[in-house]
């Protein structure tokens, strides 16, 4: 029996259960001083004057560094061909600032307290210009973030809407939404540090989910050869997208090395992080959608605002994704999506958990309830109605996106009989009934989404060495999500070496020679596949090599896994050791193989979540009493993996939905800068998850597997979304907008009732 597809415990948490990670902060860096960043209180204002002397002279200062000081130009420019270039963020800020928290000076010290001492002493002057925080507002460009452009719009998708799009629609329902604003929140800060060897070689420490990018960054901007770089990632304590690229407050730490002649250190606070680390999801949308009132829906239609913070950068062009995956699980005969970026004077935002594709999720699901509200049928046999059918696949959607394979209506009946649906409408109808305070709600949602990319290709090497051990190096980076485990596994079903004798290597790239990193929920079709496919290669050269040895066919020799030996079928007892094989190849290069895996296409996993909520009608308290998740992935390697995966997406989907969201005041004053005023949630707010196993694999790559690190955040915030606004729907409310937090669900029920204007 293989071990794929079994619940194997991760070997990874015994060091995090007892003796903990080592992560960047952790470091022994001898010499290394410590780096405060002085940041603008201010949202936009001109810098016009900047006295450092008092701070230069502070206990422990060794350099203070303002931005005429770093010949470092733009540090963090937009992606090149597709942003405004003059949209690009300067390491430290030079003559304008553009949100609270970006820096401005830079403290070098000897000891870490000495720093924000010092940072106290330094007098930059302001002329405040004026703030523009709403999206809105800011395409209307009556507050210009960069004068000389004309205009905030960072990247324009947009094109003409089509007259007549809705004609023959018996019903067209219109609905503006907000996909607000959250903060990823991982909970290692970011941290970094540099290094200059006596050789001029750069070793770069940093808390990142991609070493080789971060490698690359470095190469551009020091002009250095690839050779004279060298980065590690220790063990890195969250990243959910936010954590990809390297930071200006990263990058220029190289340069701080060489200021001061000594290794450098940074590791932000908790309100630096609130304020400074991108920000996701920030869309204003504006969804239409038209059917009959048979329930078949002819026509989706919605426009975006993309809020870029306050420099183009990722976050500007992640309506990419929103409308690539606009349909979401539906055969719209008529679809049209027009998108357009702005910068505004807020933290710039990135990519988060799921980086385009939930906000398509959350807009297309809220209008299918929308719709089924106004023909007045149940919105999960709208759904049913509206689904690509199972025959369909693979389906190429008006949206230039092809999906590979999909039960859509198998995952939701799934999802319904496990949450006993029925028996839910037949309480929420008694509960309306008797009047009662706790009203139920139910949302349903089903989604897909992308994962992984045809552009991708990634890197994995295997050898055995001759003790028997195995090593695989993998261009991937964990960050929470299971490699070690997984990569061990597909390495002991081929050759039948016990697990913990293979070591994984990632996340240096002086050990691992090229990799992509860690995003858009890719390992283990891409990473893992070539880890499996490198694998094979060793495979069937130690057949080769044991057949030599053993006089015998390659054809008859057969890998035992249980043993962990070959020998020729038939003979068990003729047979060699890894430990054997490997001394034998010592003479010819070892034995071991090394592949660069291209993606063979984008994957598409898909599911049905079922949320079953109870709001307090007289205080707007919202409780989630059920999560039923149905998240197909393709073929599971490691169910506990998988299950760890959704449960953090799960989480992540209900806070968003509930709780979580950063605001700004008009003055771009950040009001959620820290854990006190920014709510996440708990496990005190969250039910036992029900996870419904179910496996559609994909023919796109060996292991017939799809991504599953964001696809919990998908569906679960829309089922939640959708089960407080049923639950109180019959009071005659149609919409609220996330976060449903209770005063805004108390606000609601106020106004549908009149009670807030008595």
């Amino acid at each position: 029996m293989s071990i794929l597809g079994t619940r194997v415990l991760r070997r990874e948490d015994p060091k995090f259960l007892t003796v903990g990670g080592t992560y960047t902060d952790d470091l022994v860096i001898d010499g290394a001083a410590h780096v405060t960043y002085v940041h603008s209180p201010y949202a936009h204002a001109r810098i016009t004057g900047v006295d450092l002397e008092a701070a230069r002279q502070a206990p422990g200062v060794l350099a203070v560094i303002s931005g005429a000081d770093v010949e470092l130009a733009v540090i963090d420019p937009p992606m090149v061909g597709m942003l405004p270039a003059a949209m690009g963020r300067r390491a430290l800020a030079l003559d304008v600032v553009r949100f609270v928290g970006e820096a401005v000076a830079a403290i070098v010290t000897e000891e870490r307290y000495q720093g924000p001492d010092a940072a106290e002493l330094v007098v930059i002057d302001y002329d405040p210009l004026p703030v523009v925080v709403d999206p809105e507002e800011s395409l209307a460009g009556s507050t210009l973030l960069f004068p000389d452009l004309g205009s905030n719009v960072s990247f324009d998708m947009r094109s003409p809407a089509t007259d007549g799009f809705f004609d023959g629609c018996e019903v067209v329902v219109r609905q503006r939404m907000v996909n607000q604003r959250v903060a990823p929140c991982p909970l290692e800060t970011r941290s970094a540090a540099a290094r200059w060897g006596s050789d001029g070689r750069l070793t770069f420490w940093s808390s990142n989910q991609h070493a080789h990018g971060v490698k690359a960054r470095l190469v551009g901007i020091y002009g250095l050869p690839e050779e004279q770089v060298h980065v590690i990632n220790p063990d890195v304590g969250g990243g959910f997208g936010a954590k990809i690229g390297a930071t200006p407050e990263e990058m220029l730490l190289p340069w701080l090395a060489t200021r001061v002649g000594r290794p450098v250190r940074w590791v932000e606070t908790r309100s630096e992080s609130m304020t400074g680390l991108g920000h996701g999801r920030g869309q204003v949308q504006v969804a239409e959608i038209g059917g009959s009132r048979d329930g078949t829906v002819e026509a989706y239609r919605m426009t975006v605002i993309q809020d870029s913070g306050a420099y183009a950068d990722m976050g500007a062009i992640l309506p990419f994704m929103t409308k690539a995956m606009l349909p979401g699980v539906y055969r719209f005969p008529r679809q049209e999506c027009a998108t357009v970026s702005v910068v505004t004077n807020t933290t710039p935002m990135t990519a988060y958990r799921g980086a385009g594709r939930p906000e398509a999720a959350a807009a297309v699901e809220r209008m299918m309830d929308l719709f089924a509200d106004e023909i007045d049928v149940d919105p999960a046999e709208v759904r049913r109605r509206n689904f690509i059918p199972a025959d369909a696949f693979p389906f190429a959607t008006p949206s230039g996106s092809t999906y590979d394979t999909g039960e859509y209506e198998k995952a939701l009946e799934l999802a319904l009989a496990t949450a006993g649906y029925a028996d839910l409408r037949a309480e929420q109808a008694a509960r309306r009934a008797s009047g009662d305070r706790i009203q139920l709600g139910i949302g349903v949602s089903t989604y897909v989404e992308v994962t992984g990319g045809a552009g991708f290709k990634e890197f994995a090497g295997v050898e055995v060495l001759a003790d028997g051990r195995a090593v695989v190096r993998t261009g991937t980076s964990p960050h929470g999500q299971g490699h070690v485990t997984a990569w061990s596994m597909l390495v002991s079903a081929q050759t039948g070496i016990p697990m913990e004798r293979i070591d994984v290597v990632h996340s240096d790239t002086d050990l691992v020679p090229r990799g992509e990193g860690t995003m858009g929920s890719r390992s283990l079709q891409q990473g893992g596949a070539a880890v499996h496919v490198a694998t094979l290669e060793v495979v069937d050269r130690a057949r080769q090599l044991a057949a030599n040895l053993l006089e015998a066919s390659p054809d008859d020799v057969v890998v035992d896994t249980v043993n962990g030996r070959l020998h020729v079928a038939g003979s068990p007892t003729s047979a060699k050791t890894w430990a054997e094989l490997a001394e034998a190849a010592a003479a010819d290069g070892g034995l071991g193989a090394e592949v660069d895996l291209p993606a063979q296409g984008t994957t598409y996993p898909f599911g049905a979540h079922v949320a079953v909520v109870e709001v307090d009608t007289e205080t707007g308290k919202v409780t989630v009493r059920r999560l039923i998740a149905v998240d197909d992935a393709g073929r599971i390697l490691n169910p506990l993996l998988v299950d760890g995966q959704v449960h953090g997406g799960l989480a992540q989907g209900i806070a968003q939905a509930l709780l979580e969201e950063v605001r700004y005041d008009t003055d771009g004053n950040p009001l959620t800068a820290n854990l006190a005023d920014y709510t996440f949630v708990s496990a005190a707010e969250l039910p036992s998850f029900e996870r419904v196993a179910m496996e559609t694999p994909t023919p796109l790559n060996v292991l017939g597997a799809k991504g599953i690190g964001e696809s919990g955040t998908i569906g679960s915030t829309p089922a939640v979304q959708n089960a407080v606004v049923d639950a109180v729907s019959h009071l005659g409310i149609r919409h609220i907008d996330m976060p449903t937090t209770p005063e805004r669900v108390w606000r609601a029920i106020a106004n549908a009732t009149g009670k807030e204007r008595a």
